[in-house]
């Protein structure tokens, strides 16, 4: 397989989960904030600044008001975390990899940008957002699934999981990034509050019902953290979606670079104790999580995506 196909599928499986990611985002956001009273401290700059957008979004709109916000993660085809924009990449990569996708990926693929087009395309974005953020969620997970049940285990699918997986392991991250970046937000007095903090939370990953049959505790920040954290049974949680890319990468050759910075990860998440772990502490914990996912991307790309060019991986 040569390293640009390796690439493409790589980085269509990065997109889908992107754009799925993108919307569960803004999902959780808005019910924040229309759930949450004022004057607790959310604004809609959080959101941008939690996906690392800033130097893009403040060159193209003068104020990070509600529909700047939306607009930047939905729509903005200059935003590369944009639901829209993730669509039309994962499109063209699926496109010029037909030969290693079921027919059936890119149909579906295809049908979901065509959908994100119709509905976010236009000078404003739709009334009923939410019905449609949940069609895209739906469509990507479908996606998914379908590839999984049709697509031969193989090193093409390999880096389609590795994509996936490291995808959804970052921005689990950023959805609790929400409620860390929430709570310590500038005279806010949240305490009170932190149940349906984390409730929403939990509901943006569909870790609500999970949690509550597993965990079985009241739901507050110690042991929500750790649910979606440590938890390797859970599907959206860190330490799974960690496992899944080592088994992905594991059978690729010339993987010891990036297994190595794989396991940094994964003892950096062994070694977490949320217990004793104060609101800022989690702010900068994460940031240095998402720090070392970097590092898995930069291993995977130097290994098997940038060198070798036209030769086979």
């Amino acid at each position: 397989m040569l390293s640009r196909v390796a690439e493409r599928l790589y980085w269509m499986a990065r997109n889908v989960e992107r754009a799925e990611n993108s919307a569960r985002l803004v999902s959780v956001y808005r019910d924040l904030m229309l759930d949450l009273p004022r004057g607790v401290g959310l604004e809609w700059r959080q959101l941008v600044d939690i996906t690392g957008s800033e130097a893009i979004f403040d060159k193209r709109y003068k104020s990070a008001g509600e529909r700047n916000v939306l607009r930047f993660m939905l729509a903005d085809r200059d935003s590369p975390s944009s639901v829209l924009s993730c669509l039309v990449a994962a499109r063209e990569n699926v496109r010029t990899t037909r030969d290693l996708v079921p027919r059936e990926g890119w149909e579906c693929v295809n049908e979901l940008y065509l959908f994100a087009r119709r509905k976010l395309g236009g000078r404003t974005l739709p009334k009923g957002l939410y019905e449609v953020l949940s069609q895209v969620i739906a469509q990507c997970q479908q996606i998914a699934g379908l590839l999984a049940g049709t697509m031969s285990h193989g090193d093409a699918y390999q880096f389609v999981r590795a994509g996936r997986h490291l995808e959804r392991a970052d921005m689990t991250t950023r959805i609790v990034d929400v409620g860390s970046a929430t709570l310590i937000a500038k005279g806010a007095e949240l305490e009170r509050l932190e149940n349906r903090l984390w409730m929403h939370v939990l509901q943006a990953l569909s870790g609500y019902q999970m949690y509550r049959q597993y965990v079985r505790r009241r739901i507050r920040a110690p042991a929500t953290i750790a649910f979606l954290i440590q938890d390797t049974h859970f599907p959206r949680a860190l330490a799974h979606n960690l496992e899944r890319i080592q088994q992905a990468l594991q059978p690729l050759p010339r993987s010891d670079g990036p297994l190595r910075a794989l396991a940094r990860v994964q003892r950096m998440i062994g070694d977490l104790d949320v217990t004793g772990l104060e609101r800022e502490a989690l702010h900068r914990y994460i940031d240095n999580v998402q720090l070392e996912l970097g590092a898995i991307h930069t291993q995977i790309e130097s290994t098997w995506l940038i060198p070798q060019l036209d030769e086979a991986v």
